[in-house]
């Protein structure tokens, strides 16, 4: 079990971060990518995803393993609530200190799971970890260019999906801070972690305690997250948990079906216009002029159309756009990528 301290200071400065984060959502898939667990969500991802790596896998598995610790290294930390991003965490990946990189790598020592299925591979891998854990900074260079490649072909292709479902969360998490603050907040993350005033615990594959002494809390959802949150292992670094987001249980990164032919007419319109920002069922309703029945029923279809994520939150639902719900209401502009 993780327990996290939290003092009155920490909970006024809990923040939540405002979009995900490439490094921590590159180095998490690399996770699913792997797992033969979460197979409706992720199958169709894994599958698509393999189709275009070219040997970066075996390379990252030296760093990356299976199961337990990788290195803070890989997803460098930020002081406020906005991700680093993609360049900037590659140019901080590269910035690491010698030492650092020696006692990181370090407490891998002998776990090398995957450098005997493939020996040209497991000697490169063998190399980098073994480079890196003499504090030597030649080989980041490679590192970043193989955490690069692996992004395009696993992450990047399905960063407004990521997005998306990320934003979904923080609606969920925004709406809890509104109605009762901080200890609402908390107390509304996923069912693995539990606020027990004033400590934050969670299902956790080490029994491990966490002071935040005054520096506050990051909350990062992830969409590759899975199972448990990860916080760092160095207990000085900027303290952050990151949790997973909710998934409705359909495989992740669908194509809408052909419920779209059925979207017409402009009552459906002013109702996916009204979704904007996220709200429930009821407030659905209210915005957009229409009965609580008949908001329901247009969530619904614009949902099977691929336009609406929906979760649930308490007894309500929340109602948020998808990429491509979003998309239709700019007139087509794409979201951002990482």
């Amino acid at each position: 079990m993780l327990r996290i301290h939290v003092s009155g200071v920490d909970l006024s400065r809990v923040r939540m971060a405002t979009r995900p984060d490439a490094m921590w959502e590159t180095i998490l898939s690399f996770h699913r990518l792997r797992d033969r667990r979460g197979s409706t969500v992720f199958g169709k991802w894994r599958a698509e995803s393999r189709t275009r790596l070219n040997g970066e896998a075996r390379l990252l598995s030296a760093l990356v393993p299976l199961r337990g610790y990788f290195p803070d290294f890989l997803t460098p930390s930020q002081q406020g609530a906005e991700p680093l991003g993609l360049d900037a965490g590659m140019e901080a990946l590269r910035d690491t200190p010698a030492d650092r990189l020696h006692g990181e790598v370090s407490l891998l020592a002998g776990n090398r799971p995957s450098m005997h299925r493939s020996p040209d591979g497991g000697r490169s891998a063998a190399a980098l970890l073994d480079a890196l854990a003499e504090g030597r900074t030649e080989p980041l260079g490679r590192l970043i260019t193989t955490l690069r490649g692996y992004h395009r072909a696993a992450v990047e292709p399905y960063w407004p999906h990521i997005q998306a479902s990320v934003e979904a969360d923080r609606a969920l998490r925004g709406r809890a801070l509104l109605d009762g603050g901080a200890d609402e907040l908390l107390a509304s993350l996923p069912s693995m972690i539990r606020w027990r005033a004033p400590v934050l615990e969670a299902d956790y594959p080490v029994d491990r305690d966490l002071h935040l002494d005054g520096r506050g809390l990051l909350l990062q959802p992830s969409f590759f997250c899975r199972g448990t949150p990860v916080v760092y292992r160095d207990p000085s670094l900027t303290p952050v948990l990151v949790y997973p987001v909710t998934h409705p249980g359909a495989p992740a990164f669908a194509a809408p079906g052909p419920w779209l032919g059925r979207l017409v007419g402009h009552t459906r319109s002013a109702v996916l216009k009204a979704i904007g920002n996220g709200c429930t069922t009821s407030e659905l309703a209210r915005r957009a002029g229409v009965s609580l029945a008949s908001a329901s029923q247009h969530a619904c279809v614009l949902r099977e159309a691929g336009l609406v994520l929906t979760l649930r939150h308490g007894s309500s639902v929340l109602h948020t756009l998808t990429p491509l719900g979003a998309s239709l209401l700019r007139g087509g502009a794409p979201l951002a990528s990482a």
